[in-house]
């Protein structure tokens, strides 16, 4: 350890988004800013949020929802937190296995991915299966609160399928994905990249949309920070802060793609291969064995202003929360959900003038 350097301990999971962590402490982000950043690879986001809580954990590598649902004691351990920065937008996808995606093509989905569409395709298979006495699909998601399974429910019902009663949707690890695919455990899944594109190479799952589609330009995984932590450290966040968004500017520029993704599929960050890792970086996706299409910013990096949280992304994410009634509505969770999704800290970091936020949430389906 370096002496002159201030240790920062965070967690992170094997995903595309964890890039900008990665980057930071590989490429001498953080140590331009005196810190240390030990990165330890989880294999859940429910060990991501203990060890955090705990203290395991200085920050963490989060799904987005996640602070809320602990600032709120939605979740089994519970602690106010802050959100302070995003560290990707886009990058997940929904996949199914490639026997049901040829059944769905009997109703014509857009081959292209458009969720309205392609919804409409399952919507229609499952009522057929339903009047044949068929069991309900299983669907997979990554934690109850993740954008992956809001995204998933709001695509379901948005075609008029109910999440709650006509598919059975199950909590899996990123990771697995795959594998449970391939075995027939699962019928499909939402899950952050590469882990799509895993599937879509073995021959066994085919890419029906994703979410850029879906929420265009959402956010997808924030730092999470313990407001205890963020309170006893603000000169270490703060650093950390500008070197996680220096990190994000040499993610976001092309030149350095072919890079990141060699650095992202070393054993110890994503072990996987260099071409599985490179597709959504690129945004050249492959949604099935045969088709290629051109995805702009299906996975996202940036600094500055553009890595701020907004209020907005946070009030959606409690919306969905709200509507699947995994919380009640009030005054005051709202106004934690606000604080958990302030871009002060980050901006006062930066020195960039407080967000000005708007509203300005635009779905698939012309919803907010």
């Amino acid at each position: 350890m370096n002496a002159h350097l201030t240790p920062v301990i965070a967690g992170f999971i094997p995903l595309l988004d964890s890039s900008v962590l990665v980057v930071a402490a590989e490429k001498g982000f953080a140590a331009q800013e005196g810190i240390e950043l030990k990165l330890i690879r989880e294999t859940s986001w429910a060990n991501i949020r203990d060890r955090i809580v705990v203290g395991h954990f200085d920050v963490a590598h989060m799904l987005a929802p996640m602070p809320i649902a602990a600032t709120l004691n939605l979740t089994s351990l519970s602690t106010s937190m802050f959100a302070p920065m995003l560290l990707g937008l886009g990058g997940n996808a929904i996949t199914v296995a490639t026997a049901l995606w040829r059944e769905m093509t009997a109703f014509e989905p857009d081959r292209l991915g458009e969720p309205a569409s392609t919804g409409r395709a399952l919507a229609e298979l499952i009522r057929a299966r339903r009047e044949e006495g068929k069991p309900l699909l299983r669907f997979g998601v990554v934690h109850p609160f993740s954008c992956h399974a809001y995204e998933l429910r709001y695509w379901l019902a948005a075609a008029g399928i109910d999440p709650e009663r006509d598919v059975d949707i199950s909590v899996l690890a990123p990771q697995v994905m795959a594998d449970a695919l391939a075995a027939g455990q699962l019928d499909g899944y939402c899950v952050g990249e590469p882990w799509n594109t895993s599937a879509v190479l073995a021959g066994t799952g085919r890419i029906v949309t994703y979410k850029q589609a879906i929420w265009p330009n959402s956010p997808e995984k924030v730092l999470g920070v313990t407001e205890k932590w963020a309170n006893t450290n603000p000169d270490t966040l703060a650093a950390l802060l500008r070197a996680l968004s220096n990190a994000a500017d040499w993610c976001a520029d092309p030149d350095n793609t072919e890079a990141l993704a060699t650095l992202l599929a070393r054993p110890e960050y994503l072990n996987c291969e260099l071409e599985v890792c490179l597709p959504a970086l690129t945004g050249e996706m492959q949604l099935d064995q045969n088709l290629f299409v051109n995805v702009r910013d299906f996975v996202s990096f940036s600094g500055g202003l553009s890595a701020a949280p907004r209020s907005a992304h946070g009030k959606w994410l409690f919306g969905q929360m709200v509507r699947w009634g995994q919380a009640e509505k009030s005054d005051e969770a709202s106004a934690s959900v606000e604080r958990v999704y302030s871009s002060q800290l980050y901006c006062d970091a930066l020195e960039l003038s407080e967000l000005q936020d708007d509203d300005s949430i635009q779905l698939f389906d012309g919803s907010h």
